[in-house]
């Protein structure tokens, strides 16, 4: 049996496709909504379509205290594990959630993310062709998690204390363990839905580099593993997908540089969300 937790900030366009994807899977204990510093009706959404969801009304708009603070909750109920930490723009696939917990349930696996199915259908050109290079990497392909999702066994619970409070939740997350203790997990899927325009792709991607460059700031990856990736784009670059790897490397580049400078004034960073996607 299983708990799901869906951080909520002024989610309401899309916090019920995202439910109705999870309510109605088997082995659920509780599911539990911590909505945060919400402006919008995402609260009146969920206690009124989802009476049996847990929906807790956090004042502060921060994702790492909501997950704190329905944390705390989960233990109150009884949690029960894997957890399954969920973003409220995504829908996972049917049968998602028992697949997963059957395959953790083994052992070998602590840390695990459904399969990412990036939906790039109403994407410009230039997101289209940066996601055919992104999902083809090392990167995904090892599990690492960039799906907007993770799922943690009880064993891996332990590795850390409380969510801390930094702008990458899924990047302090897989600080903690190893590549081998990782994996997404075939015939399980999350749906997301990729930015619209270039700018929005922008945002979103240095969100989470910045995340990442904080984590490593402030000593918060207890475990680094070396990636050499250089190879993969050599190969790219020498192939028919020369063009998208260019575009691929030109963006990654700008992405790169737009965090540095967001860096240098992380005290005041204003929270870049894509709304473009909603």
């Amino acid at each position: 049996m299983a708990t799901v937790i869906v951080p909520a900030h002024n989610e309401a366009s899309v916090i019920e496709d995202c439910l109705n994807s999870i309510v109605n899977q088997s082995g659920i204990d509780h599911i539990i909504v911590p909505c945060n510093g919400c402006t919008d009706n995402t609260v009146e959404i969920v206690e009124d379509k989802f009476p049996h969801v847990v929906c807790l009304n956090i004042k502060k708009p921060s994702k790492t205290n909501a997950l704190n603070v329905a944390e705390q909750k989960a233990q109150e109920l009884g949690v029960t594990y894997p957890i399954f930490y969920i973003d409220a723009d995504t829908q996972l696939s049917d049968n998602c959630i028992p697949l997963i917990t059957q395959k953790m349930a083994a052992g070998d696996i602590l840390l695990s993310a459904p399969t990412p199915i990036i939906d790039t259908r109403k994407s410009s050109w230039l997101v289209k062709t940066y996601y055919k290079v992104w999902t083809s990497l090392p990167y995904i392909k090892e599990g690492v998690i960039a799906t907007c999702s993770f799922i943690v066994s009880e064993q891996g619970r332990l590795r850390f204390d409380k969510f801390a409070n930094v702008i990458g939740d899924d990047g302090f997350i897989r600080c903690h363990f190893k590549n081998s203790e990782i994996s997404n997990i075939k015939g399980a899927e999350i749906y997301i839905t990729a930015p619209r325009d270039f700018y929005s792709l922008i945002k979103i991607k240095t969100r989470a580099r910045l995340g990442n460059m904080e984590l490593i700031a402030k000593k918060k990856c207890p475990v680094i593993e070396k990636k050499n990736y250089g190879s993969v784009m050599k190969k790219k670059l020498l192939s028919k997908d020369f063009i998208p790897t260019i575009i691929y490397i030109i963006t990654a580049s700008i992405i790169r540089l737009r965090a540095s400078a967001q860096f240098k004034k992380i005290q005041s960073y204003q929270w870049e969300k894509d709304t473009s996607s909603r």
